[in-house]
């Protein structure tokens, strides 16, 4: 008996085995095909877009640079970097977490940018009223305006002076070339004081717990691992993610 439902089931599945091959052969799946090819140009207009194309794919590729190195992602992700440093918590939050928040941190922040510069300009140009080099020039124009908030007039004048320009009578006489260099180490520089701020509390802390040790004869016993408490103990009483999401919104 036991071999008769043993030929039973394996004919069973032989049948199901035929039978879903023959769906799938009367039934194949439609899959998409992709195909790229390089043909002769004929007419100068298609010269000048391919150029436009491979202008876009090389802005596309600088994209994260350009992301991180003119808006304010760098303070922030500096800051939440000293942050975790000053807590001790190793990889907690993990870096995923932190560039995260700094991410969306920099989306709130520079939205009115954005949106001042997809008005002024990107719809324009994709309505065709103005061309390719007017858009840019006038998409630049509101990030220009919160890096030269944000940028100290001493770090302009290095890179000016480096570059051998003349002395600019106003923002629009300064090349953008120099304005992003100037303006990430404005950025560094607010970046390290804020650490440093966000360093005091939680190296006081680490003090008082070194020195209780050490005056109770625990000298074996690491000092941090007591001070890590009442270091998140401290950052949760007083409510530190949003008073630092806040002083870095405001810093703005």
């Amino acid at each position: 008996m036991k071999h008769k439902h043993l030929l039973c089931i394996t004919a069973l599945a032989f049948v199901g085995v035929i039978w879903i091959s023959g769906n799938a052969q009367a039934e194949p799946l439609p899959l998409p095909r992709i195909s790229l090819g390089v043909e002769t140009a004929t007419e100068p207009r298609e010269v000048a877009t391919s150029l436009q194309i491979l202008f876009l794919l090389t802005v596309l590729s600088l994209a994260p640079a350009i992301l991180i190195l003119t808006t304010s992602f760098t303070r922030i992700v500096l800051v939440l970097s000293f942050l975790r440093s000053g807590l001790a918590t190793q990889q907690v939050p993990p870096n995923q977490v932190i560039i995260g928040l700094a991410l969306f941190l920099t989306l709130f922040v520079m939205a009115p940018y954005w949106s001042q510069a997809n008005v002024q300009a990107l719809q324009p140009y994709l309505a065709g009223e103005i061309s390719a080099e007017e858009a840019l020039d006038l998409g630049a124009k509101p990030f220009r305006e919160f890096m030269f908030k944000e940028t100290r007039e001493r770090d302009l004048a290095l890179f000016i002076s480096m570059a051998g320009l003349p002395q600019p009578e106003g923002p629009e006489d300064i090349p953008t070339r120099v304005l992003i260099p100037s303006f990430i180490i404005s950025e560094l520089k607010t970046a390290f004081e804020i650490g440093f701020l966000l360093y005091i509390p939680f190296l006081i802390i680490d003090m008082v717990v070194a020195s209780t040790l050490m005056s109770m004869g625990m000298l074996m016993l690491p000092p941090v691992m007591i001070s890590l408490p009442f270091k998140l103990l401290l950052f949760i009483l007083v409510d530190g993610w949003h008073l630092v999401a806040r002083a870095l919104v405001q810093s703005f």
